[in-house]
């Protein structure tokens, strides 16, 4: 049987992602696992200008790669050397991705075995303070020679896995650059306890970065399956390439049904606003219903932009479904077309009108934009979503007040109410949005069986 090698790999580039930069230098060492029996490094020519920020971290500048070889050129070189070897690397990740995107631009279809120096150093040399190679080669005293260029980080890595090879005595090495090992397809800087904790459950996952700070809120089913699925395929793209880099830690919370942790997700996204979710914010409301009064003593109904400094009576993802909803209101009770407006007002806009003879009584006039508006806050009704719980001793519950979500948590199963508001002491309270609201109505819709207490707010 074949002797299993291994390809240590480093490289320098244009960039920190490779769908939109370009290798500057490879290095690639190759290993039996006892002994280095070749070595190979080169500067390539990317094609493209080389920033100055880059410039100033490797000391590689467009002079020097002017006439070196370009990828394509030294392809065949580099899939000689990597194809049936395990492909070594520090935060291996970074560096296969360039050189199986550039490979692919060159024509060739190339995959491998990846193993990864800082998870193998995180699991065979545990508790140090840092597991960056500087750092690692510091704790460790092994000498870099030109650092950031790829034949001085390469030959570091290399004194490194020598050194990992020897302190293995439990196989660690072994089971990571298996086919099969989920630990292989985790970030870089994440605990594998983190994923193995994950138990097969819906509910709300966070990652944490470095500093203990959550930078993603996700809802899932599968709690397990679905955090494995970020970890998955091979997407190349920068956004992509940070996100898992940035992950240092997982936490979760169970939730009885999909429905708790979609509002649970809605919730802490809102308050947390973690640097990586993006998708929430395009159902955040954007226009409002609101009411004037202007100094002549005339009520007014107008369409505006949502404002902090001013509270308005229902929030509209759309100006076409505010404008659709006041004219509703305004032929349901007979509100002059006058005192509707469907752009924000102007200042001064409120004043006096001068044909007040034309003009509807003030009185009246006023009493019509009440009922309006009293109409409109009747439809908010009250009402329980009682499902299943987390165990069979339980039951969960959603409870929306005054057409408001108001909180959710767990009832023991034994436990009856005399009065619908005897739930708000088993749940635990949060903010409503019109996205949440959403969400709990279109459920209510269609599992009406699962709906309790429900009454109109005007005779709650």
């Amino acid at each position: 049987m074949k002797k299993q090698e291994y390809a240590i790999v480093d490289i320098e580039t244009t960039g920190g992602n490779a769908s939109g930069s370009r290798i500057t230098e490879i290095a690639i060492i190759i290993h039996d696992g006892k002994n280095v029996i070749d070595r190979w490094e080169t500067l390539i020519n990317p094609e493209r200008e080389i920033p100055l920020p880059i410039f100033a971290l490797t000391g590689i500048n467009n002079e020097m790669v002017k006439n070196a070889p370009i990828f394509d050129d030294v392809s065949d070189k580099i899939l000689e050397m990597l194809t049936d070897r395990i492909f070594v690397a520090h935060n291996v990740n970074f560096d296969y991705s360039f050189v199986r995107h550039q490979l692919q631009q060159a024509g060739f279809k190339w995959t491998a075995r990846k193993l990864c120096t800082v998870r193998a150093a995180r699991k065979i040399k545990p508790g140090l303070s840092s597991y960056s190679l500087g750092n690692l080669c510091t704790s460790l005293d092994i000498f870099v020679k030109d650092r950031h260029r790829a034949g001085g980080d390469a030959d570091a890595t290399t004194i490194l896995f020598s050194r990992l090879l020897e302190w293995d005595e439990e196989g660690v090495i072994a089971k990571m650059i298996k086919m099969t090992s989920q630990d292989q397809r985790l970030p870089p800087n994440l605990p594998p306890e983190d994923f193995e904790q994950l138990p097969e459950k819906p509910g709300v996952y966070y990652f944490y970065n470095e500093v203990k700070k959550v930078i993603y809120v996700g809802k899932a089913i599968n709690l397990k399956k679905r955090v494995a699925s970020h970890f998955s395929g091979h997407n190349i793209k920068s956004q992509r390439q940070n996100f898992l880099r940035d992950i240092h830690g997982i936490s979760f919370e169970v939730c009885a049904t999909e429905l708790m942790a979609l509002l649970l997700e809605c919730t802490e996204i809102r308050k947390l606003w973690p640097t990586y979710n993006r998708a929430l914010k395009r159902f955040e409301p954007k226009f409002g219903l609101y009411q004037y009064e202007a100094r002549s003593g005339y009520k007014y109904l107008g369409i505006g932009k949502l404002s902090k400094f001013q509270v308005c009576i229902e929030v509209f993802n759309s100006e076409f479904d505010a404008i659709n909803l006041l004219r509703s209101l305004s032929e349901q009770f007979a509100i002059d077309y006058r005192f509707c407006k469907y752009t924000k007002p102007e200042e001064g806009e409120f004043a006096p009108q001068k044909e007040v003879a034309s003009l509807p009584d003030v009185n009246t006039h006023n009493e019509q934009i009440e009922s309006a508006i009293d109409f409109l806050l009747g439809q908010r009704s009250s009402f329980a979503i009682i499902d299943k719980g987390r165990t069979a001793e339980e039951r969960s519950c959603i409870w929306v007040e005054n057409g408001h979500f108001y909180g959710m948590g767990y009832i023991i199963f034994d436990v009856g109410f005399t009065e619908p508001s005897d739930i708000k002491d088993y749940v635990t309270p949060y903010k409503s949005n019109n996205y949440i609201m959403h969400l709990i109505e279109n459920y209510a819709a269609k599992y009406p069986r699962k709906v309790f207490f429900r009454q109109a707010s005007n005779s709650f």
